[in-house]
């Protein structure tokens, strides 16, 4: 693998900058933004969130956190390759994906839904990995990370089919932005990151969907077979190759045709992974739970507004759960002028897949049948 050197801009003074001011450390900065992401709580609780399949049982399936793991060890490799601040790219990998609802995109669509019926503000995981570390964590403190690092976490779009991406190398209000569409990010190590995002699911969505036996190997496209591998580790090594000796100056690339190659694996990914029968079968399902949990959450908000208190049959898990988050957070949300049904929907993002199962269980099953 030839190396090749690109001029970062990870030093410059507005890349570093931090929403409030703090005295730096032997640390350096972006390796601080990676411990102080790590720490988190959401960072804790992408291990028991989607990546694809719901709620795994079984241990080898991949799950959120593992998924953000991957890409940052690819981002960095891809990094070092080039020259680039692989601590950075680090740093935005292991955050990107902090906003992700419960049952991947599938929460993801629910709650967009809701949301804009009801507050005419969509929901996209991007932008709430953004809140996520801006405004969500630390009791509405947020983690107070660089420019660059929050620049990334909100450009990562790694569903949307763009196979050469050359940085802004500038600044931009990131909390304007209302839409993940065109978002381009403001560094190299950005947009390698965008398209690790792509290499570090498309080969493990193909490696589990084949465990579960929704696939098989010789499903996979010839080409793919043919110039990327067949396995997930080979498809990474071919496509971390590719990057290093198709990137320069003018963007972080996929050659021509290994971009064709990629779609065409996402092609097959959509079609025979994320559209099977498999899960399918249990989109409805979960749809209609994080529908409940919304309602019954107001609700719950509801009763706490206008009594400062539960009825003696709103005595659960899940309502005593989120009566102390809104005790901690309502003033924080009131500060910024948003409604109840932000802060419900902030609620039920930042459930993992199996607290959001146990949460319903809670409603609905009486506390001396369990």
């Amino acid at each position: 693998m030839a190396s090749k050197i690109i001029v970062s801009n990870a030093n410059a003074p507005e890349m570093q900058k931090r929403k409030r001011d703090r005295e730096e450390d032997g640390r350096g900065i972006y390796f601080r933004d990676t411990t102080a992401i790590i720490h988190s709580l959401a960072f804790r609780r992408l291990k028991h969130k989607t990546q694809v399949f719901f709620a795994p049982s079984n241990d080898h399936i991949c799950t959120r956190m593992e998924h953000v793991l991957h890409v940052a060890t690819i981002a960095a490799t891809i990094s070092k390759e080039l020259g680039l601040d692989s601590e950075l790219s680090w740093a935005i990998g292991v955050g990107h994906d902090l906003g992700h609802a419960p049952f991947g995109h599938l929460g993801e669509r629910v709650i967009n839904r809701l949301s804009r019926d009801r507050l005419n503000i969509g929901f996209q995981h991007e932008l709430n990995s953004l809140r996520v570390v801006d405004f969500l964590s630390n009791g509405g403190e947020g983690l107070n990370l660089s420019y660059a690092v929050r620049d990334g976490i909100v450009s990562h779009n790694g569903e949307m089919s763009l196979f050469s991406i050359r940085p802004t190398l500038k600044t931009r209000d990131l909390e304007g932005i209302e839409d993940r569409k065109s978002l381009i990010p403001a560094t190299y190590e950005g947009a390698v990151v965008r398209l690790s995002d792509k290499i570090a699911y498309l080969g493990r969505d193909f490696e589990d969907a084949k465990r579960l036996k929704i696939v098989s190997e010789r499903d996979l496209p010839y080409n793919v077979r043919r110039y990327l591998g067949e396995t997930n580790s080979e498809i990474i090594d071919s496509l971390v190759k590719d990057i290093v000796d198709s990137s320069g100056e003018e963007g972080i690339s996929f050659s021509e045709s290994t971009g064709e190659i990629v779609e065409e694996l996402s092609e097959f990914n959509i079609n025979h992974i994320y559209r099977s029968e498999f899960l399918d079968k249990q989109n409805s399902e979960f749809s209609r739970l994080i529908e409940y949990l919304y309602q019954y959450l107001r609700y719950i908000d509801e009763s706490l507004k206008n009594f400062g208190r539960l009825s003696e049959k709103d005595h659960n898990q899940t309502a005593e759960d989120y009566m102390d988050y809104a005790s901690e957070m309502r003033d924080k949300y009131e500060e910024k002028g948003e409604s109840p049904d932000r802060m419900v929907f902030d609620y039920i993002a930042g459930m993992t897949d199996n607290y959001a199962i146990e949460s319903i269980k809670s409603i609905f099953v009486p506390k001396d049948l369990k």
